[in-house]
């Protein structure tokens, strides 16, 4: 899971369906060539390629991505140590409480969203 230090540091993620190498590229931190070297190495990380070969990652990528940058430069995890923990229980259990947190943000946005409507 991201260290909430580290969360802060980086950019809020835009509410967009799909980014392009260069926006999560800003987004995490991260090199482009980076980013296309985690591909062939993280299972998980599967971006939608396009006309050209293009890649559009999705949030959930965007996330991902983070995760594995933690992992390796925050952790200190091999790449195959944060590809193990990765694909372990332990990931399952990241993924629910990252969506529970998700969950409760959209609830507390659409309850703003109620109160600047009135």
């Amino acid at each position: 899971m991201l260290e909430p230090n580290n969360n802060q540091e980086l950019p809020p993620i835009p509410a967009k369906r799909y980014f392009t190498i260069g926006e999560v590229s800003e987004l995490c931190d991260v090199k482009a060539h980076v980013l296309r070297y985690w591909e062939q190495e993280f299972n998980q990380l599967k971006p939608v390629k396009r006309r050209g070969n293009r890649r559009y990652y999705q949030r959930q990528d965007v996330i991902m991505v983070r995760q594995i940058k933690s992992l390796l430069y925050d952790q200190g995890f091999t790449i195959g140590g944060a590809r193990q923990r990765l694909s372990g229980d332990t990931a399952k259990e990241d993924l629910n409480q990252s969506q529970q947190v998700i969950d409760l943000i959209c609830s507390e946005l659409e309850e703003v969203l109620e109160i600047l409507k009135r």
